[in-house]
């Protein structure tokens, strides 16, 4: 694949660096008075799951790799992985505990997710900014504590825990922020 000039990389996209495949979680261009700018990339290895980050003169290029999202299926879990299925193709895999690990307790039995595909073989998840989850534990209500902002510990059917209010109960569904795991209120759907 052709090389792009470094300024035109843009999160989610993956590029090759030293023969290895890293997807871009980040990107920031600094541009210090006089001189050319400098572009800093926090990336993942999609073979091993390890973040870094690089820096290269804005001037510089970068080889891209082709990338694509699908739909695909969590089924279980199997040793040392996740095992998916592919929807379109009903194709079975397993990905890493080291490459989807800190995404994995966003995701129930059975869920949707997009999974990107480089160069037709699956290294990653991407998740929606939140998610819905059951609560399967919830501490009891504390009676007569009528503060504002008081929370308790609730575990998600996941295993997440998440720190949520007072009115939250077992059997709720409610809704988590996938980027900070914070609790965003009670799912009202269904």
């Amino acid at each position: 694949m052709a090389g792009i000039p470094v300024a035109q990389v843009r999160k989610g996209q993956v590029v090759k660096i030293d023969g290895q495949a890293f997807k871009v979680l980040d990107h920031h261009l600094n541009t210090p008075g006089n001189k050319g700018g400098i572009v800093t990339f926090k990336l993942k290895n999609v073979e091993t799951g390890a973040n870094i980050s690089k820096r290269y003169n804005s001037n510089s290029n970068i080889e891209t790799l082709w990338a694509s999202k699908r739909t695909c299926q969590y089924l279980y879990e199997e040793g040392n992985g996740w095992v998916f299925m592919d929807n379109e193709t009903f194709e079975q895999f397993t990905l890493d505990k080291d490459l989807v690990g800190e995404v994995m307790p966003y995701i129930p039995y059975n869920a949707e997710v997009q999974v990107l595909y480089v160069e037709e073989k699956p290294v990653d998840i991407e998740l929606s900014a939140s998610v819905v989850l059951e609560v399967t534990e919830a501490e009891p209500a504390i009676r007569g504590d009528t503060a504002t902002n008081v929370t308790k510990r609730v575990v998600c059917e996941t295993g997440l825990e998440v720190k949520a209010p007072q009115h939250i109960n077992v059997g709720d569904k409610i809704q988590v922020d996938t980027r900070s795991g914070d609790f965003l209120g009670r799912y009202k759907g269904d």
